[in-house]
């Protein structure tokens, strides 16, 4: 029975995000499949190529379901940033293939290049810039005091991200995690919001 280029990265991603890169061969992932090497050998030429293909698709999926830097919508209140970052935790804890994901960055982000810039990327650059577009606007609003949009989105995200990782580490406590999380944004716009 044939297999899909989408079977073949899901059980992938489940394998490196368990064991790492160089912890998952060829051999395991067909075998996973229930398939020979030479049918991987069909949609991929090698184990690279399937890891190249397989970060690709992470880096659509990311793009499509939490937003690229520049398609995020702009909340015009401090209600609709609350709704926002909320969606976008929401999204960030539960979705199975962004945790795998993330786990694969937390691994892999030491011993691979392209790994170490993806986490760099996903852990603090994306999610500070498109806060910052996101502060930018709210202080041209007039809905935060704050001089620096950037330190303003640094002071926003880095605890919350840090209370996401947590959760991945805790599974047990995603529930008191969100709530730590729906906290601070309470305090964050009682201390810069203008009500």
């Amino acid at each position: 029975m044939p297999i899909s280029n989408d079977e073949i990265l899901k059980v992938s991603l489940s394998l490196f995000s368990q064991n790492g890169y160089d912890g998952t061969s060829l051999q395991d992932i067909a075998d996973c499949l229930n398939v020979t090497k030479g049918a991987l050998f069909k949609h991929y030429d090698s184990k690279e190529a399937l890891w190249d293909a397989l970060i690709d698709k992470v880096e659509e999926y990311y793009g499509e379901h939490f937003g690229k830097v520049k398609n995020i919508p702009l909340p015009d209140t401090l209600e609709e940033l609350r709704k926002l970052t909320l969606r976008q935790v929401d999204f960030t804890i539960h979705d199975e293939m962004v945790k795998k994901v993330r786990k694969l960055l937390t691994i892999e982000q030491f011993r691979n290049e392209r790994m170490s810039t993806l986490a760099t990327k996903h852990f603090s650059g994306d999610i500070e810039a498109i806060y910052t577009d996101i502060f930018e606007h709210l202080m041209k609003c007039g809905k935060v005091k704050a001089d620096n949009s950037s330190i303003l989105a640094l002071n926003y995200t880095a605890p919350i991200t840090m209370l996401i990782h947590l959760a991945d580490r805790e599974p047990d406590k995603i529930s008191e995690t969100i709530e730590s999380i729906r906290i601070f944004i309470k305090d964050f716009i009682k201390t810069y919001g203008v009500i």
